[in-house]
């Protein structure tokens, strides 16, 4: 997802609320290059269930993630359509064998029903299409990154203080 004048102008009018953002700007697509699935789980997060998300470790390393997200990271998320939605905060980022997910968690990331068993065939699923296109193998020891966040900007989905 490639920057737009759609999200340059919608990071001004971040920045006339919030002055001491960054002028430079990082742009948050969940999910992977389904558009439908983006959109979806951008309204998640904008309707209030959805405070946190799954990467692998090793996009991180390999390049794919080019920044690994930490406490205090501004993020412009947008949509399948690459259009600006809202902006958040990093809380929190933990690394944990993707086993060892807890029920928090799943919870916390807002999807599906909610629940651990839930989650696990979800991301199961996601990531193991991801293991076989990238050719390596996808398992409960892998490696996994746990980003939670709130939403921040604009006032009338921001989380509140």
């Amino acid at each position: 997802m490639r920057k737009s004048p759609q999200t340059d102008e919608y990071w001004l009018r971040f920045r006339r609320a919030f002055p001491a953002a960054p002028a430079d700007y990082r742009l948050l697509w969940f999910g992977d290059a389904d558009v439908a699935l983006a959109t979806k789980l951008a309204i998640l997060v904008e309707r209030g269930p959805k405070r946190a998300t799954t990467a692998l470790l090793r996009d991180f390393e390999t390049g794919i993630e080019p920044v690994f997200p930490k406490p205090g990271d501004l993020w412009l998320v947008v949509d399948g359509d690459g259009m600006p939605r809202f902006v958040v905060r990093t809380t929190q980022v933990d690394i944990t064998a993707f086993g060892k997910v807890d029920g928090q968690f799943a919870w916390d990331e807002g999807e599906g029903d909610r629940t651990l068993p839930d989650w696990r065939e979800g991301h199961m699923r996601y990531f193991t299409r991801q293991a076989t296109a990238q050719g390596f193998e996808f398992g409960d020891a892998t490696q996994v990154v746990l980003e939670r966040f709130t939403v921040i900007w604009p006032p009338d989905v921001a989380d509140p203080l």
